[in-house]
């Protein structure tokens, strides 16, 4: 579990491309969703729903009937995601990715 907005994340796969790129390492916020829920067009870590150690990074694409979450990849295609798993309760959530510190020639913030 993530401890502080330090949080490191490395980015594997290429579904969130083209807005994060394998190689890419992130600092997560796991305080940003606390007292809020995350809103469509957010990106998300959270556990892996086959895989839960695993986290995934995914944008919020929708929210359903009772309020639990519909993620995405920017890449549909190389994206495992809630089409393939389901709507995520809001309470999984372990924080929101905010910043690209590698590599350098791609530093800033992710939105």
């Amino acid at each position: 579990m993530l401890r502080s907005w330090r949080a490191r994340v490395a980015v594997v796969g290429r579904s969130m491309a083209p807005t994060l790129l394998p190689g890419d390492w992130l600092l997560a916020d796991p305080e940003a969703f606390r007292e809020r829920l995350p809103g469509v067009g957010e990106l998300v870590l959270v556990p892996d729903p086959r895989e839960p150690r695993r986290l995934l990074v995914k944008r919020v694409v929708g929210v359903d009937q009772l309020g639990w979450l519909l993620v995405g990849g920017d890449d549909p295609a190389a994206s495992t995601d809630s089409r393939a798993f389901g709507a995520l309760d809001p309470a999984v959530v372990e924080g929101r990715p905010w910043f690209r510190y590698w590599p350098a020639s791609r530093m800033g913030r992710v939105r």
